[in-house]
């Protein structure tokens, strides 16, 4: 009974305001006749009081119907002209009070999306203006290379040339395919495929590969790890490549004869991974930035994409697990940590 003569709608409203002024006409005009005056003041009372029904009338018509069209008329204008700084403000339980309500959550929805735009397009063009500073070394190089191979008579200074021209397309080509990777990280493309295995066997597998099997090594190799195997639950192909880079940036940037030293340690449920790496330390105004795309140190020697510990930073971050780079008196240590799973 209650929601019948409710005025959730419009529709209710208009039928509710016809019936009530029909109300007041056949009352007014029966109240008018029944009076003791003459026939043309009862005529002219009953005048009197279908102008105020239609005054009446009309207010309400448009405090409920006009009023509440113009606001969202003017809310419409400005969202179509991209301003969306004020919202509607129709409060109403009916039709307009939702459209009222759609219409600011589109203007909310449609600012967030133009702000992510807009951050989108400022990342893109830093982007692009870092890839071409990146190609600009190994493009000068092949272009030398290639004119110094036309002019070449010496067969095995051709050999080295070519090598040379095909070393730095690899470079290109390495960059390119991590920018990608990274891309796809960052946008959401890429998920994580999540499965459960052994992190002590993954970590002594990629340093057999990395730091144990390299015959070139120059560097004192230190090691602590579990003797017990610790599972954890989480991408073993995003979990290698974050060791991998981590690995390769210690023994890249580790001194002739220094320490690397690695470390995997279980407490309280959660595994602690560290590696140092005896050398030159960051400067700490550069700490924060060593996690962003191509970055690299100014005084280093052109190698690398300077992507690796962009990498690292969005697979860690994607699973919110804790990861930094502290400088120590000697070197660096580059550490993040992971829960055990039982």
């Amino acid at each position: 009974m209650k929601e019948a003569f409710s005025l959730r709608t419009v529709r209710k409203k208009i039928v509710m305001l016809s019936k009530l002024a029909g109300i007041v006409l056949i009352f007014s005009y029966i109240l008018s006749t029944r009076l003791p005056v003459s026939e043309d003041a009862s005529f002219l009372l009953w005048l009197g009081f279908l102008m105020l029904l239609v005054l009446g009338i009309d207010f309400l018509m448009g405090r409920f119907i006009t009023k509440p069209i113009s606001e969202l008329n003017t809310s419409a204008k400005r969202m179509a002209g991209l301003d969306f700084s004020a919202p509607c403000h129709i409060t109403s339980t009916d039709e307009f009070g939702e459209l009222s309500a759609s219409l600011n959550t589109m203007a909310e929805n449609l600012q967030q999306a133009l702000s992510r735009l807009e951050s989108s397009l400022e990342d893109r063009k830093e982007l692009v203006d870092s890839l071409s500073h990146e190609m600009k070394t190994p493009l000068g190089i092949i272009r030398a290379y290639a004119e110094a191979l036309q002019d070449e008579a010496d067969e095995a200074k051709k050999q080295k040339y070519a090598q040379v021209i095909v070393s730095e397309v690899e470079r290109m080509n390495d960059l390119i395919v991590t920018l990608l990777d990274l891309s796809a990280l960052e946008s959401g493309a890429a998920q994580l495929n999540t499965t459960r295995f052994d992190f002590v066997e993954l970590v002594e597998t990629v340093a057999g590969r990395l730091l144990v099997d390299t015959p070139d090594a120059d560097f004192e190799l230190q090691y602590v790890l579990p003797e017990q195997k610790c599972f954890v639950e989480t991408d073993r192909r995003r979990m290698e490549q974050v060791l991998e880079n981590f690995m390769v940036n210690a023994r890249k940037n580790v001194s002739p004869g220094g320490v690397l030293r690695l470390e995997l340690t279980a407490d309280d449920g959660t595994l602690h991974f560290s590696i140092f790496n005896q050398g030159r330390t960051i400067p700490e105004n550069d700490l924060p930035k060593i996690w962003t795309k191509f970055y690299r140190d100014s005084s280093a020697e052109y190698s690398g994409s300077g992507l690796g510990l962009s990498i690292v930073a969005q697979i860690l971050s994607m699973q919110n697990l804790p990861y930094g780079a502290e400088n120590r008196v000697d070197g660096v240590l580059f550490w993040f940590s992971i829960p055990v799973t039982e």
